[in-house]
């Protein structure tokens, strides 16, 4: 048996690819409407700062991969002007926050919106 400290335990999530139709504009989207930090660019590929977890946007090589990518959850302590925000610098919201679930301590908030590429993304905000 492994022991967690062998280096073959997963630790977290380190980068996230995805796939974009048009690198310059998807680049634009996540700079400039969800204001995420760009780390740098390469001819084919952006990397941004996701909260520490580098976001990789990519346009894909292989057709078998091209497709849109899962869902990316971002946290928010005020989903409403979260909300207002984003579509203040031009995001499309597929839907407004509203109220998931009522757990024993909080309230479980999400809206969705599309990026330019029309990947789904959501906003997720834990409510006490």
């Amino acid at each position: 048996m492994m022991s967690a400290a062998d280096g073959t335990r997963l630790q977290g999530i380190g980068q996230i690819v995805i796939n974009v139709k048009d690198l310059a504009r998807a680049t634009r989207f996540y700079r400039e409407v969800l204001q995420l930090p760009l780390l740098f660019e390469v001819p084919t590929l952006a990397f941004f700062d996701a909260g520490g977890v580098r976001l990789m946007l990519a346009v894909a090589e292989d057709p078998r991969v091209d497709h849109p990518g899962s869902i990316l959850y971002y946290r928010v302590g005020d989903i409403s002007a979260a909300a207002a925000a984003l579509a203040g610098r031009g995001a499309h919201f597929t839907s407004e926050p509203h109220l998931i679930a009522k757990m024993p301590d909080h309230e479980l908030w999400m809206a969705f919106l599309e990026d330019s590429e029309g990947n789904t993304l959501g906003l997720m905000s834990e409510v006490r």
